[in-house]
This record gives structure tokens, sequence and C-alpha cells, in this order.
């Protein structure tokens, strides 16, 4: 899940060695092939495909998955699907407004399982339109804190990534994440670089303009609805304006490191 905040930093490292690890994989690789099919095999010249076989290294996905990928999307290999992107709407509980993006190659098996996975968790399915005005489509850097050696400041990656189109730095425990404008975050991305320092992450995401303040009963519900949307082989990616404070994050023992 994609929520910009402590909660979503910390669910994330520990994504690559939690149960989930197999669908994970799956989705990286599916992302592979489609930014292949669309904009080329040449990761140089296709700056989508690049970041998604980053995002798929730095996830442990095996090299002959990936080369595999690359060969499906670009024809070599046989197998490849005919991916569609659809997006949906909802709401989980407490009018938490949730952006819901399904890679599939059956859109009737996506829409059913989406809608069963929020109706099941006491949220339900919305028009077009009457979420997605909640979020703005931006770039997200993720960068670490303590990085080949040095102790980064907020100083420190403004100076680096103001002229790459870097809007704001945000605090984000043991990252800083750098928003920008979705067509700047591949200039971004070089600049940290060029500046010798390693990344997190780097993609176009779904940022909210407003957040809800959820309390520990609040967060729960959200964060059930965001997992079973996440258990459908169909959802890629999922976003939520619900906002999970340090103080309800450590209620809920979502910082802990074990």
């Amino acid at each position: 899940m994609s929520g910009h905040s402590k909660w979503a930093t910390t669910k994330h490292k520990k994504a690559a060695i939690d149960a989930k690890r197999g669908k994970l994989f799956a989705k990286l690789i599916k992302n592979i092939e489609v930014a292949c099919k669309s904009g080329g095999a040449d990761p140089a010249g296709n700056p989508t495909l690049y970041d998604a076989v980053q995002k798929a290294k730095k996830n442990s996905v095996p090299n002959d998955n990936i080369d595999r990928a690359l060969k499906r999307g670009s024809g070599a290999e046989s197998g490849g699907a005919d991916w569609q992107t659809i997006m949906y709407e909802g709401y989980a509980p407490n009018g938490v407004a949730v952006l819901i993006e399904c890679l599939t190659d059956n859109r009737n098996r996506a829409a059913t399982e989406v809608r069963v996975a929020l109706t099941r968790n006491g949220g339900n399915l919305a028009d077009p339109g009457s979420v997605a005005y909640n979020f703005s489509r931006k770039g997200v850097v993720a960068v670490p804190k303590a990085n080949k050696g040095r102790d980064l400041t907020e100083d420190d990656l403004l100076e680096i990534v103001l002229d790459a189109g870097a809007e704001e730095v945000n605090d984000e425990g043991d990252t800083f994440e750098i928003i920008s404008e979705a067509t700047d975050f591949v200039g971004v991305r070089k600049a940290i670089e060029e500046a010798g320092l390693e990344y997190e992450s780097a993609e176009a995401s779904f940022v909210p303009n407003l957040k809800v303040d959820l309390d520990a009963d609040g967060a729960t519900k959200m964060m059930k609805v965001v997992d079973a949307l996440e258990d459908s082989d169909d959802v890629q990616n999922v976003w939520t304006n619900g906002d999970i404070s340090d103080e309800v994050a450590d209620e809920l023992g979502l910082n802990d490191e074990d």
C-alpha cells in the first residue's frame, strides 16, 4: 500500500520477507512486462522499464525471472498476457478514500475481486470520479537517510534534487520522500544517482491532497481493506488518504522492527 506515512514505509521494508513475497514478485514481474511492451525493451531508452527493473531487483526478484519478463514483454518469448490497466475507486470505513489500480487480463474477475474485498471489510465501491479528485499524480522517490556512509539531512537532499524538479522533501523516519510532478521523478532519480547516493524506490504515484486522521480502530479497519485488496493478483497498487500518526502506529505495533 502506498499511503506516504511511516507505517507505509515500515510495511514496505517488511514486504520482501513476509508471506506475500510470491505475490509481490508476480506484481513486479507484471510491471516489467507491461513497461517493456509499451515502451521498448531497452531500459536505457525506456525510463518506466528501467524503474520497473530496479524495483524488482531491490525487492530481490531473481535475475532469471526479470530476464524472462523482458523476453515476454518484447515478444522474444511466448507467454506474455494482454494486460489492461483499470482504476477503481472506493471507500474504506470512516470515509477513507481508496484508489485501486488493477493490471489484469480479465476485467470481470478484477471488478468482482475489488468489490468483494471492499464490501467484506466494511468498505464500498464508488462511482468513477468520486474519489480520484482526492489525489494528485506525483513522482515519489524514497531515499534512505543512512546512505553510503553519509547521514543525509533534508538540506543535503534539497541541494541535490531542487533543480531536477523536486517540490518537497518529507521526513518519513528512516527515509526521506521526495515529491515532484509525475513527469519529473526520472530527473529526480537521476540526480540522486549522479550524486552517488542510493534510493529505495522511484515511481509515479498518487498522493492524497487531504488526509483523514485515524485512531487505532480506524487504522486497523483501513489496513484490513488494503490487505484484502492487495491479496488479489489483479490489484497492482492501492492508495488511500488515511493517515496513521506515529502514536497510533506505535499503539498498533506497526513501527516494531520484528
